[in-house]
């Protein structure tokens, strides 16, 4: 069973094809390294599984089910969840509260509704045992290291139990021992059978973690493999266009 299906998927602003006929595969609890030069189509692609863009061909099934997205919301319902690189957390709040960003709890003191807050603190700090991260509830975001960040954001994903977890260069400018909490991050994902796309520049990091690499070039996905059976040198002639197609 696929957890997501992308079938000729093409996307077009007015005489700018920013995506032409690309199908890809990702399967429950896979890792997916996706590739690409800037202006690839990588954020283009993504943002249409988000539901920030309509394809202007093409198909998307999520377990095998054709979806349509209207909106970002219809993508979150349908377990699809974006962590993005700016990580949209608020610096001045608790890690409980970023975590709940837009969706907290509340309970009836004296008639009156109240945020929840023990609550919060309850499941953030479920959550962030669950990524066995060492993040507490009540710190605060803007004492965190880059990975601490992380966690954050990926445990925000996790309070809607995704099928899909979306990740945008997670590991860009933060410290070789913080690159490794993160990619920890998203051994621990696909442990919990949710599939995730990382989109990133570091080869690295992609070979580390992915079971799979798919490069595009110029909107067309040149490349689908399995990253045992590829190389960094192979990825980057895919990349540079060196190399036509794998």
């Amino acid at each position: 069973m696929s957890r997501l299906k992308l079938t000729g998927i093409a996307k077009e602003f007015g005489a700018i094809h920013a995506l032409d006929d690309v199908s890809l595969d990702i399967k429950p609890g896979e890792v997916l390294g996706l590739m690409g030069d800037n202006g690839a189509g990588k954020s283009t692609l993504v943002k249409i599984v988000a539901g920030n863009f309509a394809p202007t061909r093409g198909e998307i099934r999520i377990d095998d089910e054709p979806v349509h997205f209207h909106n970002p919301r219809d993508a979150q319902l349908a377990g699809i969840e974006v962590v993005y690189q700016d990580l949209a957390l608020c610096d001045n709040m608790t890690a409980a509260s970023n975590v709940y960003l837009g969706r907290e709890p509340r309970r009836r003191v004296l008639g009156v509704n109240v945020i929840d807050y023990a609550q919060m603190r309850a499941r953030s700090s479920e959550l962030f045992a669950q990524l066995k991260s060492e993040t507490r509830p009540r710190d605060l975001v803007r004492r965190m290291s880059g990975g601490q960040r992380q966690a954050v954001a990926i445990a925000r994903t996790l309070l809607s139990k995704p099928k899909i977890v979306l990740m945008d260069e997670p590991t860009a400018a933060i410290s070789v021992r913080q690159v490794a909490e993160v990619l920890d991050l998203i051994r621990r994902l696909r442990d919990q059978g949710i599939s995730v796309v990382l989109i990133s520049h570091r080869m690295p990091d992609v070979f580390s973690v992915c079971d799979r690499i798919a490069v595009l070039r110029r909107g067309t996905l040149v490349a689908s493999k399995n990253t045992h059976a590829s190389s960094p040198e192979e990825v980057t002639g895919l990349i540079t266009g060196a190399i036509e197609a794998a």
